[in-house]
């Protein structure tokens, strides 16, 4: 029987198209591509579409649950009631969990100071957005309700404003959008991350933005910046102005700010209180970095640090040494911790469940058409509410005519259910309306309750012909916006947190040099390896180790502060400083410099120049015979730049590159054996890095400039037979005895 079955076994499994193994059952074969696209993209497309991503009225889906939540328990203008109570609510709505609902009403909570506008009234202890350490207390302790400014949010969400769709058990239904009637997507700022997409909208100040709306909504070309001076971020601060990132913002939806932290000066204790801080930071990171840098040696005019955040607010004391400068100090600070930090904007919005990267101007026509499509649907509820009313009241007039009729027919008929057709016949009314007289109560069937009644017609009349006014009128629709964002502006408006600092206040804070000051050597190979060797080291061992077929080309005696400007064969230069690399011995290879200073794929060191004060000039020679000479100075950068692109003329190779501290003479070669010694005096100086330069070597066909050297003095009166007092010039032909090598560099 059991060799039977193993036979019956081994037939089906021949008879499989897939592999089949005993116990397991169908292994199916599958490509990697199909598996992804069917149990990867569900759940991508869920995370971008149904989490992660703001809508156009500025909430993710577990921020509209939860609002949506305690709107439904009457906490809009009711009491306040337990955290606990609303987060067992909105898992009606949100089955993720209690700890993930708390998390998100912490955040739009009030005593957070999350958001600019919080849209929950908060009571105890709900941490703060600027320290990771103040933790907020379990949900059991807190209370909480709607803040006011919700009313704005709900503002006839009952009358169809919005589309309604059940919940994950069908139990219950919540709007897919709330109606706001300000741009809340940009009144407060959101962050999320989805699947290959993220976003991360900053806040504006509420009337700015609606200012700007109301602009836009009567002039699409109106140029925003006269309304809309910047982002406003709830921790404050001041935001450096800078007119063309923000005009990139405003039209790209992409781009970055500076901000930096407000502070006063004690000088009775002698101690910077630091009072705002920017929003991509805390309170323990910025003491954590000054510490390390007071332990780096590096903040010698600190003495303490110490958090004195209260219940009066954020405030971060710094005691500073005798006689140091708080001003200067504070600049220091900006620069070397994050007390001054970018914040990068991506605007990167659902509209109709798709993500869509978005400017200000776009996300505001948007809203402005998402708003108006809410106008025209509460103006439709109303008016058909209106409609009903105005026909059932257009059926009372009739009985007004003769109410006794209406009641000798009431009691005559014989059967209950004869009344209303009766009356129908009676009357010349339709059933709606004979229903609405049969249930008006004995009482009201006087003249002057009928009477009163009726003349509810003229003003519904003159309603419902005003709303078919702005139903037919997309002017009339877009007056209603503006007349809301007017109201909103009057209850809610605040002024400004974060202030302003502009580009000469900028150029005031440039970077200062806090390495040690001492001297050493620095080494560079062909190969792109660098060293920076101590004397003493030197004196040690002065054999340099280098890699095999590698050849040293720069060598210099040069201060710990001296800047390093590596030329690449890709026409850029990457800077650096002597100080940025850490001291090696003779026997190490170095470092390898197109790894250390992130070179492109195939980009290899060319040249290297050590400057001080970027005094001189940068000479060179290109295959073609042309030379140029570029002012050290426009290598020159205010800001700490590590990259320059156009650093030299790609259009021919460059042969030699180094740098001169004052006009010399300079012996060029050529491939057609050929050679000639110019002063460079005799070409001028040019500022523009990519300048393609003069011709100084005259070549004949195919023949090429191969080499550029400093002629020393004593070489110089070896060598006088090649010297010429202009160029361009064909040289002349070399003899033996002419080794460019034993040439100074």
């Amino acid at each position: 029987m059991a060799r039977k079955d193993k036979k019956h076994e081994q037939k089906k499994t021949a008879a499989l198209p897939n592999a089949y193994i005993a116990g397991s059952g169908i292994v199916v074969d599958e490509q990697i591509t199909e598996t992804l696209e069917k149990n990867y993209m569900p759940y991508a497309m869920s995370v971008i579409v149904s989490r992660a991503l703001p809508e156009i009225d500025g909430f993710k889906p577990s921020h509209r649950k939860l609002l949506y939540t305690m709107y439904k328990m009457g906490l809009l203008n009711g009491p306040r009631t337990k955290s606990a109570n609303i987060v067992g609510q909105t898992m009606k709505l949100n089955p993720h969990g209690d700890a993930a609902i708390y998390e998100t009403m912490v955040r739009l909570a009030r005593g957070n100071e999350a958001l600019l506008h919080p849209y929950v009234d908060s009571k105890g202890n709900f941490g703060k957005a600027y320290s990771r350490n103040m933790a907020y207390a379990a949900s059991r302790y807190t209370e909480a309700k709607l803040d006011p400014i919700c009313n704005e949010l709900f503002r006839d969400i009952d009358k169809e404003t919005v589309d309604f769709v059940p919940n994950y058990d069908n139990e219950t239904v919540e709007p897919t959008l709330l109606p706001a009637t300000f741009p809340t997507v940009l009144v407060n700022n959101n962050m999320g991350i989805a699947v290959s997409m993220a976003s991360n909208v900053c806040s504006f100040n509420l009337k700015e933005i609606c200012e700007t709306t109301i602009a836009l909504i009567k002039d699409p070309n109106y140029n925003i910046h006269q309304t809309l001076k910047g982002p406003d971020f709830p921790g404050g601060g001041f935001m450096y102005y800078d007119e063309a990132e923000l005009e990139k913002i405003y039209r790209t939806g992409r781009g970055s700010v500076k901000v930096k932290a407000k502070y006063n000066f004690d000088k009775s204790a002698n101690c910077i209180e630091i009072t705002e801080i920017p929003p991509t930071t805390t309170i323990e990171a910025i003491i954590d970095k000054v510490i390390d840098l007071i332990k780096a040696g590096k903040l010698k005019e600190v003495s303490y640090i110490r958090d004195e955040t209260d219940l009066g607010g954020l405030k971060i004391a710094i005691d500073i040494k005798r006689g140091v400068d708080p001003d200067a100090l504070m600049k220091k600070l900006y620069r070397l911790t994050p007390l001054r930090d970018s914040y990068s904007c991506n605007f990167n919005i659902l509209i109709g469940g798709t993500p869509k990267v978005m400017g200000v101007y776009e996300i505001l026509s948007e809203w402005t058409a998402f708003r108006k499509e809410c106008i025209k649907r509460r103006v439709y509820f109303d008016m058909t509410k209106k409609k009903e009313k105005f026909h059932l009241l257009k059926g009372l007039e009739k009985i007004l005519l003769d109410i006794d009729k209406a009641v000798k027919i009431v009691r005559e008929t014989e059967e209950e259910s004869e009344v209303v057709p009766n009356l129908m016949i009676g009357f010349g009314i339709d059933e709606i309306q004979a229903e609405y007289v049969a249930e008006i109560k004995l009482r009201h069937l006087n003249k002057e309750y009928i009477v009163n009644r009726i003349s509810e017609l003229s003003r519904l009349e003159k309603d419902i012909a005003e709303m078919e006014g702005i139903l037919g009128s997309e002017k009339k629709q877009l007056g209603v916006i503006v007349d809301e964002l007017k109201d909103v502006i009057k209850k809610y408006s605040q002024p400004r947190k974060t202030m302003f600092y502009y580009e000469e206040d900028e150029e005031t804070e440039a970077e200062e040099d806090d390495a040690p000051d001492f001297s050493c050597s620095i080494f560079m190979t062909r190969e792109g390896y660098f060293k920076k060797i101590l004397p003493q080291s030197l004196r040690v061992a002065a054999e340099q180790k280098l890699k095999e077929g590698d050849e040293m080309t720069f060598t210099a005696e040069v201060n710990n502060k001296t800047e390093l400007l590596f030329f690449s064969n890709k026409g850029r230069v990457y800077k650096s400083r002597v100080s940025d690399f850490t001291e090696t011995k003779a026997s190490s290879m170095g470092d390898y410099i197109p790894v250390k200073l992130g070179f492109e794929p195939e980009e290899n060191v060319l040249a290297l120049v050590a400057t001080e004060d970027y005094s001189g000039w940068i000479f060179i020679l290109f295959d073609n015979g042309k030379a140029a000479k570029v002012t050290l100075t426009a290598y020159e950068t205010k800001t700490n730049r590590k990259k320059l692109t156009g650093a030299y003329s790609t259009k021919a190779r460059v042969v030699s590159l180094f740098s001169i501290k004052e006009d010399t003479d300079i012996l060029v070669t050529s491939s057609n054996s050929r050679a000639m010694i110019f002063n460079t005096g005799l070409i001028l100086p040019k500022s523009t890095r990519d300048t393609i330069g003069v011709q100084v070597i005259s070549l004949k066909a195919k023949a090429v400039a191969d080499g550029a050297y400093v002629a020393s003095e004593e070489k110089l009166a070896e060598l006088k037979k090649y010297v010429v007092k202009s160029v361009p010039a064909a040289g002349y032909i070399v003899k033996d005895g002419l080794n460019p090598e034993q040439l100074t560099l």
